[in-house]
């Protein structure tokens, strides 16, 4: 498999990752965290780290408001229950 190919299939795999993630707003970060060892906080640092590598500059309140598809605090407001 050539490299370009390569990308485009990860790439494809991440999105279909984030919209599932989104078709599940019911499952929390801990739980996540707890099962997989990773939540989205932890999607959205790493896709952060990607951008700086690139040289794109990224903080991260636009990281997760990527992961998230909104706003953190929106999302949270909307969707995380008390612990």
């Amino acid at each position: 498999m050539d490299k370009q190919t390569r990308t485009e299939l990860e790439a494809a795999a991440f999105r279909h990752l984030l919209q599932h993630l989104d078709s599940r707003k019911d499952v929390q970060n801990i739980e996540l965290m707890n099962l997989a060892g990773f939540c989205r906080n932890c999607l959205s640092k790493w896709y952060m780290a990607a951008a700086e590598e690139k040289g794109v500059e990224m903080d991260y309140d636009t990281a997760r408001e990527l992961i998230y598809g909104m706003p953190y605090d929106e999302w949270k407001d909307k969707y995380q229950t008390p612990i």
